[in-house]
């Protein structure tokens, strides 16, 4: 019966000869490893050899392995050289420094035009939709306006609050008219302003053309 481990269906001496088969493994294999160690190290393809690294003792102990500085003596002349050549380098990185620097503020500044020149197209875009409504605006007023004057009989009575109010009639359905396709519940004074310097400048190129058409007084 197996006195070490019980729960092992084996004899005691089975146990000891796996024991003594388990150390000779062990040393066999520590033999083969320094063996390996100790030998160059061969790397191969396809069973041929292809390079070899030759063994080196490594280095044990505590001091850290001599190392030798070979410092080259230079002549006066050699010394001159040396430093005119480290001040060409130094020379070379400012200009290459300088010529970046450069090449960035010309970019910023490309990107500065360019950004100038969206925002100019973009107002004068904005600038060319207004006048674009005002000048519908003012046509339709002009509509609406005469539509309504030439509608009274002949002989009609009017007062200028009758005027007036078919004045700001006509002006609220010419800005209806333009804002059909939106909710229209505030009348915007800038709409206002553009219609009466519209009407203003009508008023402005009539009286010109008949100063034109009667010619300067005598």
């Amino acid at each position: 019966m197996n006195e070490d481990m019980p729960w092992v269906n084996l004899t005691q001496e089975e146990v000891d000869e796996l024991r003594n088969k388990k150390h000779e493994l062990t040393e066999y294999g520590k033999q083969k490893l320094k063996e390996l160690m100790n030998k160059d190290l061969i790397f191969k393809t396809d069973g041929e050899e292809k390079f070899r690294i030759p063994f080196s003792t490594p280095y044990v102990g505590t001091k850290t392995p001599k190392m030798q500085l070979e410092v080259k003596e230079m002549t006066h002349e050699e010394m001159l050289e040396e430093a005119e050549r480290r001040e060409r380098e130094v020379e070379e990185n400012i200009k290459r420094a300088i010529e970046l620097d450069k090449k960035i503020e010309e970019a910023e500044i490309r990107e500065r035009e360019l950004g100038d020149e969206v925002v100019k197209k973009e107002l004068e875009k904005e600038q060319w939709e207004r006048e674009q409504r005002s000048n519908r605006v003012l046509e339709r007023y002009n509509q609406f306006y005469n539509t309504e004057v030439s509608g009274l009989t002949w002989g009609t009575h009017i007062t200028p609050e009758f005027q007036q109010a078919m004045a700001l009639e006509c002006m609220l359905d010419a800005l209806r008219y333009e804002n059909l396709n939106h909710e229209f519940d505030v009348v915007s004074t800038a709409d206002i302003n553009a219609l009466i310097e519209g009407l203003y400048q009508q008023g402005k190129d009539y009286l010109k053309r008949v100063n034109e058409t009667l010619g300067p007084k005598e």
